[in-house]
């Protein structure tokens, strides 16, 4: 039973971010742009495989629906464990996915400019994470209770 409330937490986290991150692109220019990253790695694995890279709306919902995915996936795993570490946990996950938005890009081929433009663009792609991270936590505590 804890696997689902794990999943469901993880759910919850994924999508707090992504609301996060799509209000805050819209009224900041130096907001992070985690999705045209996610859209490039989408095109560069389609083309790794043979496939012919995506445009427009498809290109967003195939960037978006990964994200949700894996995000809500590596969430859950913050339930793993004690109860009461549960925040601490998403904390730190949270946290170590923030900082692996910021470094990975370009260790794997891809562009960091839309996660580190600026200063405050690196700052905040790191606390969206961590924020998913903590939503996950008190939302699988909400859910054991």
């Amino acid at each position: 039973m804890n696997v689902i409330k794990n999943m469901i937490g993880g759910l919850a986290g994924a999508v707090a971010l992504n609301i996060l991150h799509e209000t805050l692109k819209r009224i900041d220019h130096n907001a992070p742009r985690v999705d045209l990253v996610g859209e490039e790695g989408v095109n560069k694995t389609i083309k790794a495989a043979g496939g012919q890279p995506l445009s427009g709306d498809k290109l967003y919902a195939a960037a978006l629906g990964g994200d949700l995915i894996s995000n809500a996936l590596y969430y859950s795993t913050i339930g793993l464990g004690k109860r009461k570490h549960l925040l601490a946990r998403g904390a730190a996950l949270g946290l170590a996915a923030g900082l692996g938005a910021v470094t990975l890009p370009e260790k794997i081929g891809l562009s960091d400019t839309p996660v580190t433009k600026t200063s405050k663009t690196t700052g905040m792609t790191v606390a969206y994470y961590l924020f998913g991270g903590i939503v996950t936590a008190l939302t699988i505590k909400a859910l054991r209770k």
